[in-house]
């Protein structure tokens, strides 16, 4: 395309976009109008080529792929679109031509607020990918006006405010008012049979209009460009004009803006169940404006669902999308009168499910009657559908009430979405080696037992040209000298670097793309912070979700025994190390806030003391988001990967911090078991039990109490947080570890503690001799090249959603 497209177009579009929208002349537009004419006249190109691709696909008519998930972190756009378009210079050019620097307007942009952590950057991977590849696909969430939240850290308590991303973020977005839909909830459903018919009748119930905003997707060096549609709900209660005449003027417009709560926020608390039920509703929302979407434009195709099944795939992201199954079906029965089991064979051909935890309490359950007062239709046909799964595992297993119990969608009054995920589709596929292992052993064990050929495995991937050619241009420009670009289309191709393992100039040109990377984040930092970090330090970083298992609390025990043994010899020889933490805490999490205000207690206080200050350092990144990940991602050197094992699905961060050429510290857990295969041994640093050993310590009774009394440099550690930290007392975590009433100690961090600290040791003392901390850093990049969502896409098209890329068109 940038072949086709000059500066002086480039530079024409955008004098034309001031004049028309805010009518002004480049000299005298302001650095925002310059940021919104730049951003419409991007968008433009891709609409252009949009329309291409779209009438490509209507003439080769391939299998469309449809992606549901409740987030898609898709980080900021216009230097996305602008590489993956090829036209970043030519843009740059121009820009600057005009007096502005492309990379002041990229900073302008917020992180679109439309996803939280792992699950959402995955979906946001796989869009690019889908569409690199040339695939027809369609991402569907919700449009979130305010996002999960935006994070401020205030002396350490995390505070959470609206996350205003629209304010920059919507100039990307399309409106589609003629694509819009009406969503019915609540209410009382009534069956009417009549000559052995059933109709559905509603009384007292609601509807929501689903407005659709669009987020063109591009990819690179393709044809294609993909459309992530977002759902924005709008109330259909007319404006009571009585009420406002009156004076009560709050009243009257509470009443049309109830509806609209449903896609304020993303993962409302659940704490309560006014929160329960706004999150049912956001999923009942995504999938019925979702599927209907996809019925409409399949009819519009085909003039049929007689072929449903053998053109459409619709792929649910965990769980969150589960009620597309029950939902599909109320519509083939309800509104196109099929039979059940033709509807049902329909479902079980065009539904796949991707698991994302073996978490128990992660695995998503609504109480019956919360859910029958929101969704009396969805519920009946939940409870059928429950009905004759029952049915038919009591033909296979006849008296096992146990099994069955355990089998069940509903049970114990509650209706749960992992079993009826499992339960309709035809595919169920875990995101690790390890973890789709896992599955098969102790979550869906008994699914696995009865539908073997259900389960497989496909392992994540990231989008490996954002995450090194686009956010580690340096080291992108060393590849393609030594290896040449074929890497950026074909991932695997990053092999070949591991021919310079050995090449002390390579060696130095990437211990100097590093050591500017570390300065380019320290900038950064500084910047928004005001405080510089030393570079020369190592950058020791774990940044994700704050969650228990993810063990944060470990990173932090070990950083406090380092800081007790600096205090007890303070003229030892020790690394500068800079501790780089980031994440966000669910608003209800209580204890995960306990563990930011610990970690950045813990760096005040060191930063205090004068012994200790020089040497180690204490990081809380605020509001860390994918824009700062870009930024990080390439300047660190270790990656924190330490979740207890067995407890990870797979991690994507630990492949970014790979193909940057960090080393990993981790345990065998997740995707860490896939990247030490393709490393080998002695390029990655791992440590403690592995899951196998996790579930035997459990059966012989883990006891952390004995690794506090047998193990001086533990006991000195947790002896530690009985005092204070930068005047903040954690006592309470001595019990979390030691004496808590349900299990002390819950994610191990106590018997992994020992062998952490022996391997970190191990790890730094690599650190000190460049030369084979160089080349476990290129063997690493090099490793890198299946870790690609490029390659996960690929397998699920070949071998769960069963279609094929579009065929280049002649021109």
């Amino acid at each position: 395309m940038n072949t086709q497209i000059t500066k002086e177009i480039i530079r024409s579009n955008l004098e034309a976009k001031l004049a028309r929208y805010f009518g002004v002349k480049p000299d005298d537009a302001t650095e925002h109008q310059i940021y919104q004419a730049t951003v419409m006249s991007v968008k433009d190109l891709l609409t252009e080529k949009r329309s291409e691709f779209h009438e490509t696909v209507k003439k080769q008519r391939p299998k469309k792929v449809y992606y549901l998930c409740m987030e898609f972190l898709v980080g900021r756009l216009l230097k996305n679109n602008l590489m993956n378009l090829g036209l970043s210079e030519e843009y740059r050019s121009v820009l600057s031509d005009m007096g502005f620097d492309l990379e002041q307007i990229y900073g302008m942009e917020a992180d679109p607020g439309l996803g939280n952590g792992g699950l959402g950057r995955l979906a946001a991977c796989f869009m690019d990918s889908l569409t690199s590849l040339d695939y027809a696909a369609t991402g569907f969430s919700l449009c979130y006006e305010y996002g999960l939240f935006k994070q401020k850290i205030i002396d350490g308590n995390q505070i959470e405010l609206p996350d205003n991303w629209m304010n920059t973020g919507d100039t990307w977005l399309v409106p589609r008012t003629d694509k819009s839909f009406l969503i019915r909830l609540g209410g009382q459903v009534h069956e009417n049979w009549n000559d052995g018919k059933c109709t559905i009748t509603y009384d007292n119930y609601q509807d929501v209009k689903a407005v659709p905003y669009d987020m063109m997707i591009s990819g690179s060096d393709c044809q294609a460009v993909n459309v992530l549609r977002l759902w924005k709900a709008v109330d259909m209660t007319n404006f009571n004009m009585n009420l406002f005449s009156q004076g009560q003027y709050v009243r009257a417009i509470q009443e049309t803006s109830n509806a609209e709560v449903i896609t304020k926020v993303l993962y409302p608390s659940d704490d309560h169940d006014e929160g329960k039920l706004l999150r049912l509703t956001q999923q009942y929302f995504l999938v019925s404006a979702s599927l209907q979407s996809i019925i409409a434009d399949h009819l519009a195709n085909y003039g049929t669902l007689y072929n449903l099944a053998d053109k459409v795939a619709i792929h649910i992201n965990d769980t969150h999308p589960a009620l597309v199954v029950p939902e599909l079906m109320r519509i083939l029965l309800d509104v196109y009168s099929y039979s059940w089991e033709a509807a049902w064979n329909v479902v079980t051909r065009v539904v796949s499910y991707t698991n994302h935890t073996v978490l128990p309490e992660a695995l998503e359950k609504w109480d019956v009657s919360l859910f029958r007062l929101k969704l009396p239709r969805i519920y009946m046909i939940v409870e059928e559908i429950n009905r004759r799964l029952c049915e038919d595992l009591w033909s296979m297993y006849p008296g096992d009430w146990d099994r069955i119990s355990r089998m069940a969608i509903i049970g114990y009054s509650q209706v749960r979405m992992a079993n009826l995920s499992v339960a309709a589709s035809h595919t169920v596929n875990g995101v690790s080696a390890l973890h789709s292992d896992i599955l098969k052993k102790t979550v869906f064990h008994d699914y696995y037992k009865a539908m073997p050929y259900k389960f497989t495995n496909v392992t994540n991937g990231i989008a490996h040209r954002r995450w090194l050619c686009y956010s580690n241009p340096q080291l992108a420009s060393l590849l393609d000298e030594t290896i040449g670009s074929g890497y950026r289309k074909n991932p695997v191709e990053l092999e070949k670097f591991a021919a310079f393992k050995d090449d002390t100039s390579i060696h130095e040109r990437l211990r100097s793309i590093k050591a500017e990377n570390k300065l380019a984040f320290s900038k950064f930092h500084f910047n928004k912070t005001g405080v510089a970090l030393d570079v020369n330090s190592v950058f020791d970083v774990q940044v994700k979700r704050m969650h228990e298992y993810k063990r944060q609390l470990l990173n932090v025990l070990k950083i406090i025994s380092l800081y007790n043994e600096i205090k007890a010899n303070p003229n030892g020889t020790y690394t500068p190390t800079t501790f780089i933490f980031g994440g966000k805490a669910a608003p209800g999490y209580y204890f995960a806030k306990d563990i930011i205000k610990l970690i950045w207690s813990l760096g005040e206080e060191i930063a205090r003391d004068p012994k200790v200050k020089d040497i180690l350092h204490v990081v809380y990144l605020e509001d860390y988001n994918v824009s700062t990940a870009e930024v990080l991602m390439p300047a660190s050197d270790i990656s924190e990967q330490i979740s207890l094992a067995g407890k990870e699905a797979s991690g994507t961060g630990c492949m970014k911090f790979m193909i940057n050429g960090a080393l990993t510290l981790g345990t065998l857990d997740g995707a860490n078991v896939e990247m030490k295969a393709a490393v080998g041994d002695d390029n990655i640093f791992i440590f403690g039990l592995n899951a196998d050993e996790v579930d035997d310590l459990w059966k012989r009774g883990y006891s952390s109490i004995n690794y506090y009394m047998n193990n001086d440099r533990l006991r000195a550690t947790i002896d530690r947080l009985r005092g204070d930290f930068a005047g903040n007392n954690f006592n309470f975590m001595v019990n979390y570890f030691l004496y808590n009433r349900g299990v002390a100690d819950p994610y191990m961090c106590l018997a992994d503690f020992e062998s952490y600290l022996k391997v970190f040791d191990s790890l730094m003392n690599t650190y000190a001799d460049e030369t084979a901390w160089t080349a476990k850093s290129l063997l690493n990049i090099a490793g890198s090249g299946f870790f690609a969502a490029d390659r996960s896409i690929r397998d699920y098209a070949e071998n769960i959603w069963h279609t094929h890329a579009i065929k280049e068109m002649k021109k």
